[in-house]
């Protein structure tokens, strides 16, 4: 039995990653209009049990997805200038995905007719922002250093940490105020987890100088203390019965506050360690497996409402980041009508936050499998169509002043 179920692990394993080394093929020979991101789901729907039934969510498959969202929200949370975030860009794009959430809940109870836990998760999917998505797509297009990438990373790490902190307050089992004391005393637990060894390692120089003498050897002291931090977070969310995402960005967080008061260097070779491997193996499985779970059959013959909920997307979310850029000061720096619209059109791009709250919605019995596809189906469809829309908005513009995280 126990060699059985280790040839099914592989099996589905090795289509996976199958599927992973051909996405960014077919991305570049699509000239990335088509991004890796959405070839993952697609190549995931065709070998997962609704396709071709090639691979399966097995229980070892199921961990190794854990593990890709979480180096994804970590990523994402180490891309966060916590400086900004704390400035008066950081406060006006708080208030914007506050809005957001008023709207998306408004909207929610006019399409369930009243249901509340229902509408809150409408309301959180539709109004996330990947911002662990956009990053590659930022990178590739060189649009990561302008102004306009720089407002889009702002707007993506308040639409995931909204989302993630909305997903634990409003729909624990716990009640709210219960959720509050948990949240609370996670933050408090996180920031121990990673300043006390922060300190210990600037404050004794012993272990400062082990650190630094083993970071980039086949020690690679930095990056495992890394992976230690992401793992204890997400091991204490699972304990405390939150969403393993938030410890993933609270991980990526923290460890952006520390790396801003050492050498960017150092900081940026991190990073890129991370960056390898996440986007080498573990982060496409998440995608890979998303994409398994849609039952492509089912969202064709509930086409109006995929269409239906990617409209709710750029009407809760797209628009009031376009009509706040358009009519008030938000100090994004963003000058034109072509740069607030797009990104406005990148703030509307959601995938990672509407996967998660679909999977808790559905284990909670608040919606079914069919409605959780469709919702995943329209968040791809943000990431395939609302990029590709942004950059053709900005096509024609001057070049863009390079942003500072100032």
């Amino acid at each position: 039995m126990g060699e059985h179920m280790l040839v099914e692990n592989l099996l589905s394993t090795w289509w996976i990653v199958v599927a992973a080394f051909l996405a960014p093929l077919l991305a570049l020979a699509t000239r990335r209009k088509i991004p890796d991101v959405v070839w993952l789901l697609l190549l995931g729907m065709l070998i997962g049990p609704f396709g071709l039934q090639l691979a399966e969510q097995t229980e070892a498959v199921g961990f190794l997805r854990e593990l890709g969202m979480g180096f994804l929200f970590l990523l994402a949370g180490l891309e966060i200038n916590t400086d900004q975030m704390r400035g008066r860009q950081g406060r006006a794009a708080a208030l914007t995905w506050v809005i957001c959430l008023a709207l998306g809940i408004g909207a929610g109870l006019l399409v369930t007719q009243g249901q509340t836990h229902v509408a809150i998760v409408f309301a959180i999917a539709s109004t996330s922002t990947a911002l662990g998505t956009l990053l590659p797509i930022l990178k590739d297009s060189g649009a990561a250093g302008s102004l306009l990438g720089g407002a889009t990373m702002l707007h993506g790490a308040l639409g995931e940490l909204g989302p993630i902190v909305a997903m634990s307050l409003l729909l624990s089992t716990r009640g709210t105020l219960g959720a509050a004391m948990v949240l609370v005393g996670f933050a408090v637990a996180a920031v121990v987890v990673v300043l006390v060894p922060h300190r210990l390692f600037t404050r004794i120089p012993l272990l400062g100088r082990a650190m630094a003498v083993g970071a980039n050897t086949t020690m690679q002291t930095t990056l495992r203390f890394t992976v230690l931090v992401l793992l204890t977070l997400m091991l204490l969310t699972a304990v405390l019965e939150l969403d393993v995402a938030l410890g993933a960005f609270a991980a990526g967080m923290l460890l952006s506050a520390v790396l801003s008061g050492m050498a960017p260097e150092h900081g940026h070779t991190l990073v890129h360690k991370v960056e390898v491997i996440g986007f080498s193996f573990l982060i496409p499985v998440f995608f890979v497996t998303s994409g398994m779970g849609i039952d492509l059959g089912s969202v064709v013959s509930q086409w109006p409402m995929l269409l239906g909920f990617v409209a709710a997307i750029l009407a809760v979310r797209g628009l009031p980041v376009f009509l706040r850029e358009q009519l008030t000061e938000t100090h994004s720096g963003l000058r034109t009508v072509r740069e607030r619209l797009a990104l406005a059109l990148y703030a509307s791009t959601g995938l990672p936050i509407i996967v998660a709250v679909t999977q808790i919605a559905v284990s909670s019995g608040l919606i079914d499998e069919a409605v959780a596809s469709v919702m995943v189906t329209g968040g791809a469809i943000t990431v395939l169509v609302c990029p590709m829309l942004a950059q053709m908005v900005e096509q024609g513009r001057p070049t863009a002043p390079s942003y500072d995280g100032a």
